[in-house]
């Protein structure tokens, strides 16, 4: 008998207690509940290692990945895999390109990075 392999979702929090990703998704609540659902709802899916794949996901260099939704605006939630069954999502992005910005790369980067150098209680657990 096979067993799905759940994944835990975490939201990268800054040293100084902020969570920027939350706080995207918060903002994405308010201005687009639509979208914000169709986000909520493929997060969810990510618990499920069988939707690491397109078109739900896909790497997008630096051992990050994109969950992305398509609708009027582009949603991306930018994430990585870490040891213990964990995905760590560090960046919300939202604009009409089909790509994603050299800059919002570099953002995920640097607070994967500073994650990395510190210790893993800098996280927020999904509870939806």
């Amino acid at each position: 008998m096979l067993t799905k392999m759940e994944f835990s979702i975490e939201f990268y929090i800054t040293a100084q207690g902020k969570c920027p990703p939350r706080e995207f998704l918060d903002q994405l609540k308010k201005t687009d509940p639509d979208d914000f659902a169709a986000v909520m709802a493929g997060l969810d899916k990510l618990r499920n290692r069988n939707y690491h794949r397109p078109p739900l996901s896909k790497p997008v260099g630096e051992d990050l990945f994109e969950l992305r939704h398509v609708g009027k605006l582009n949603t991306r939630m930018l994430y990585f895999f870490r040891k213990g069954q964990q995905i760590i999502i560090l960046h919300g992005i939202r604009n009409k390109a089909m790509a994603i910005s050299d800059e919002d790369l570099k953002i995920a980067i640097q607070r994967k990075r500073d994650l990395i150098g510190r210790k893993p209680s800098h996280l927020e657990k999904d509870s939806s």
